[in-house]
């Protein structure tokens, strides 16, 4: 059991306060390390790779409540609440090399999309007065985790070690989401491994077509806006952020193969012009995802003249839309299939997936984001009506959508093959092509989820009201 009292608080004296220790300092252990920092808790010990010593010490040099190590075994036996913030890859190697050395008594939690291997680690490696109390922040680096989702795992820990824990992590302004194990690897692969393979064959798609959709006009403006912001803002994320979770979690392989499925099926019913069948199969996944969510809320996502403004291309004006092969689209965004958020949707009810039960709960910027955007296809009905006659009529597109199946079950191979050599190799073939475009992208993309973030508070205080 921890020396410290539960309610020690960063106003607390120097010899009052715990140790904490963060083990890989990669870009969400520097987050951790920022924003407890700046909370004022005054002895924090961190680490990453031995030959990072040296720039890491440079860097830190002026934070005089930070102390950096040359490798994990001085931050293990020297913390009293210690993070491994490491990718689910390697958990099991680095917990294996520095769990022995974990200071008698002390708190360990990890930092992991993936939490199967990590608790399997912990409990083969660490030892038994070791306390478990892990933790996951439901969004990336980038993203201020103030209200956002922080899972908080009691695993194998007193009520007074939660408490510290928590008193630590009340750093960040995040919510606390507590859950187990296995309910948080089976919740984000709920809220997470549909919308990653979708996002990940976006970008590859466009990448094989050596194009930027916004650039030649076909996909500018609405609901293109957000696929395109997010899509960029995955990629320019490490890959390893989503390999983890893709292939490590049962779940998620599972709802990737299962996209992979419906992208397939959906498109052979368009090439089929089989117009009855794809309207039912679209409507029943309709009827499945949202028309069973009785809890009366504000729509998730902006309108479309708001998310123009984050456009990276030129937004469309009423009258300078062409028609497609069919009847003109009836607003002044260009219809296309959208096969990607039908393919979503009908992925969801395939597998009986209720999103809205997931997005009060452990929602991340992505999921809540994504989900409003499909929301925002299927409850109007005259851009879903405008997607489907799309899909069925009109031929422009159809060749992008070819490229769109391909790049799906691409993915899905890969995740079933379980190699995170070829999962890096495949992301960063098509990083590369997107590459000079992510600075712009990603500050558009923060402005864009801070408005429809701020959007949704206002709703709900609305709601509440």
């Amino acid at each position: 059991m921890s020396n410290f009292h539960p309610g020690v608080s960063p106003a607390s004296a120097a010899e009052a306060q715990p140790t904490i220790g963060l083990i890989g300092m990669g870009a969400m252990g520097k987050m951790y390390a920022k924003y407890l920092s700046q909370a004022g808790w005054k002895r924090i010990h961190v680490c990453d790779q031995r030959e990072k010593y040296n720039a890491l010490k440079e860097e830190y040099a002026d934070r005089c409540n930070i102390t950096v190590f040359p490798d994990g075994h001085g931050v293990a036996r020297s913390s009293d609440f210690m993070i491994y913030s490491v990718e689910a890859e390697f958990i099991e190697r680095v917990v294996a090399q520095y769990g022995p050395s974990t200071k008698v008594n002390a708190i360990v939690a990890g930092q992991t999309s993936v939490k199967a291997p990590e608790k399997d680690a912990f409990e083969k490696y660490l030892p038994q007065d070791a306390e478990i109390v892990s933790c996951h922040s439901l969004h990336g680096p980038s993203v201020s985790p103030i209200g956002q989702p922080l899972v908080l795992i009691k695993h194998r820990a007193s009520d007074a070690a939660l408490t510290l824990v928590e008193n630590i992590l009340r750093s960040f302004g995040s919510r606390f989401v507590y859950l187990s194990y296995d309910e948080h690897d089976l919740v984000t692969a709920n809220t997470q491994g549909v919308i990653h393979a979708a996002f990940l064959s976006m970008g590859t798609a466009w990448a094989s077509r050596k194009e930027y959709p916004w650039e030649e006009g076909s996909y500018v403006g609405g609901i293109e806006t957000a696929k395109v912001n997010l899509t960029l803002r995955i990629y320019s994320n490490a890959w390893h952020v989503y390999a983890g979770l893709a292939i490590l979690n049962p779940s998620a392989r599972l709802q990737i193969d299962q996209y992979a499925t419906s992208v397939t099926e959906l498109f052979k019913l368009m090439l089929a012009g089989d117009s009855a069948r794809f309207r039912e199969r679209v409507m029943w996944a309709r009827r499945i995802v949202f028309e069973s969510q009785t809890e009366a809320r504000p729509p998730i996502l902006l309108s479309g003249d708001v998310l123009d403004r984050f456009s990276l291309g030129r937004t469309p004006v009423v009258g300078d839309v062409p028609a497609g092969d069919g009847v003109p689209p009836p607003t002044k965004y260009k219809a296309n299939s959208h096969l990607s958020l039908l393919a979503m949707v009908d992925c969801w009810a395939q597998l009986q997936i209720k999103p809205f039960l997931h997005l009060s709960l452990a929602a991340t910027p992505l999921f809540r984001l994504f989900l409003g955007v499909a929301e925002h296809l299927f409850r109007a009905p005259a851009v879903l009506d405008g997607a489907i006659h799309s899909a069925m009529h009109d031929t422009w597109h159809r060749s992008d959508d070819l490229e769109f199946v391909v790049a799906a079950r691409g993915w899905s191979q890969c995740v079933k093959f379980g190699s995170f050599d070829l999962y890096r190799r495949r992301f960063e073939q098509t990083r590369i092509f997107f590459e000079g475009r992510f600075e712009e992208a990603g500050r558009l993309g923060s402005e864009m989820i801070k408005a429809i973030m701020e959007s949704e508070v206002q709703g709900e205080n609305t709601t509440v009201s």
